[in-house]
């Protein structure tokens, strides 16, 4: 498996760094006791190893860093890099060539814990306090799932958080549910139904009958006069992230959303986690949709096309029923004749959807070496980057340059391409690139409605999603893909999930297309299921999920009130 080679090149190399270590020293001179702070605070100049954008104008001299350099009362010496910088960080490592910190290098959680139980990296856990790490404190006091996201199996933390939560706090909801929530919506073409004295479907069945006229009538030939025989009543993709077929599915209890944990994992409202691909709702979801296919209602191209070919097919008036994020983005020049269809009913009248998680947090964009005498004086410096307008500024670059002015509510309104291409020759997004850090950037929901505009599609789509689908969302549960797994959990992943993910893919797309489900084919799947490692997935994903759910809960519990929570 990849990952497990990637591994072993870790452990490798993790063995070299080992023997560096004992035979220098390794950085023993700032050794401290675990759970405790350096309080030495001589040094204030340091060395820090940095991936970096290859359009960037470079850091050295990039205003904003120097600005919190300044007022951090230190000197920061990059060493940055586009290009190998993932060999030349195993070469430093390796040699014990060690800098103060590694930023933007994205260690996996493996690594971190690796380098950090090795000397390599320290603990920062002391370190995140409200003396030393005022902002970041405040951050992990109000968002203790962030905490669980970014300590280690060890109870340790060896990186700072990164990511962008953009949901709908961002445009002043009170519920911030992220825009991944729900990837897939589902789109009907209205005038379609008008013409036939039909209503927009609200049932499955409905749905079905629909899709029958659509065909009968030939309806992209006779509305809008395609070549005779061009109607494809309902088309999407297989299991593809925004445009699948599996919003359909919550008419069966469920939607199996692609996801980058593993394929068909929910989790229930009480804590546990199983997979849809072993229920009996499952099968007959599978069951009712090969009928469509059967009776040529559903795109017979749906298990092989490209989104290209996809979003040609609709963009040329030729499909009835869609799925993706915008109506106005697939269908083109026909997307007024098109509504969202709400989501269906089964034939028995149930309907739920699950939800997936969104953008995860990443704790390996920056990491202190043991070669740093003083971690105090170094994380003045980067607590500053989660100040909200300090982001805003690495993200997309400073006031005065990227953003210009304020609206009446006091949001930083970004460059217009017109105004940049006036003031600098280039687009905003050239602007934007020129000027972007990477690092342990942690971009908030509620930054968006406090401190900068969001971009216009992600407000529409947030829209969308609080007003028109999250209504019918009955319960917000979700697996978090934040959790922290072992290394015996990792490599029972590795051993397991690529084959169990292929073997359920396989299956549902055979019985979609070719039907064939009966008790004893049925029967062999789930012992399949379970040869191809289920039981030991559950098991794994089981215990990381616990894990999770202890460290936020300890994390909330042992934060302090604020004035909301005491009101």
């Amino acid at each position: 498996m990849k990952t497990s080679t990637k591994r072993m090149g870790a452990l490798v190399a993790l063995l070299g760094v080992t023997a560096s270590l004992t035979a220098c020293g390794g950085g023993s001179a700032n050794t401290v006791e675990p759970g405790t702070v350096n309080t030495n605070t001589e040094q204030t100049d340091f060395k820090i190893i940095s991936g970096i954008s290859a359009l960037s104008g470079g850091y050295d001299s990039n205003e904003v860093l120097n600005t919190m350099a300044q007022n951090a009362g230190v000197s920061i010496t990059w060493d940055t890099m586009s290009d190998s910088l993932s060999e030349q960080v195993n070469i430093r490592i390796a040699g014990n060539d060690l800098p103060d910190a590694f930023n933007a290098v994205g260690f996996s959680n493996y690594d971190l814990t690796n380098y950090g139980q090795d000397g390599t990296f320290i603990d920062l856990t002391p370190y995140i306090t409200e003396e030393y790490m005022p902002n970041l404190t405040k951050i992990l006091e109000e968002h203790p799932d962030i905490r669980a996201a970014i300590t280690m199996d060890d109870g340790c933390i060896y990186g700072l958080p990164s990511g962008e939560q953009m949901g709908t706090a961002g445009i002043g909801k009170e519920e911030d549910y992220n825009i991944y929530t729900i990837p897939q919506y589902s789109m009907i073409n209205k005038a379609w139904l008008d013409e036939l004295g039909l209503k927009v479907p609200t049932t499955l069945d409905e749905l079905h009958d629909a899709l029958e006229a659509f065909k009968e009538n030939d309806m992209s030939a006779t509305y809008y006069g395609n070549e005779a025989g061009s109607t494809i009543p309902m088309s999407f993709g297989i299991d593809q992230w925004c445009w699948g077929q599996n919003i359909f599915y919550a008419g069966f209890g469920f939607t199996n959303w692609t996801n980058d944990i593993c394929a068909d994992l929910v989790l229930q409202p009480d804590g546990t986690v199983n997979f849809v691909s072993d229920d009996d709702n499952y099968r007959a979801a599978l069951e009712y949709f090969h009928n469509w296919f059967a009776e040529g209602l559903i795109d017979q191209e749906a298990f092989s096309q490209t989104d290209t070919q996809y979003m040609a097919k609709c963009s040329q008036g030729e499909v009835g029923v869609a799925t993706w994020w915008y109506i106005e983005e697939l269908m083109g020049d026909y997307a007024d004749d098109y509504v969202f269809l709400p989501v269906l009913e089964g034939p028995d009248g149930s309907c739920n959807v699950t939800v997936r998680d969104g953008g995860g947090i990443n704790s390996g964009n920056l990491s202190i070496t043991s070669a740093c005498e003083s971690p105090i004086n170094l994380l003045k410096f980067y607590d500053q980057w989660y100040d909200p307008e300090n982001v805003m500024q690495l993200q997309y670059g400073p006031i005065g340059t990227y953003f210009t002015e304020q609206d009446e509510n006091g949001l930083w309104q970004s460059i217009s391409d017109e105004e940049a291409q006036q003031k600098f020759g280039k687009s905003a997004g050239e602007v934007k690139s020129e000027y972007e850090v990477y690092g342990p950037k942690l971009i908030l929901s509620d930054y968006y409605a406090t401190t900068f505009e969001m971009e216009p599609r992600a407000v529409e789509r947030l829209t969308d999603l609080y007003d028109y689908w999250m209504p019918f969302v009955k319960d917000t549960t979700t697996y978090p893909i934040d959790c922290v797994y072992t290394e015996d959990e990792l490599d029972t992943i590795d051993k397991w999930r690529v084959d169990f993910e292929n073997f359920v893919a396989e299956q549902e797309a055979t019985w979609l297309r070719d039907g064939g489900i009966t008790d004893d084919t049925w029967n062999a799947y789930k012992e399949n299921l379970n040869s191809y490692g289920m039981q030991e997935l559950l098991e794994v994903y089981q215990a990381a999920y616990d894990r999770y759910e202890e460290t936020a809960g300890a994390a909330d519990t042992t934060a302090p009130a604020t004035a909301e929570s005491a009101a």
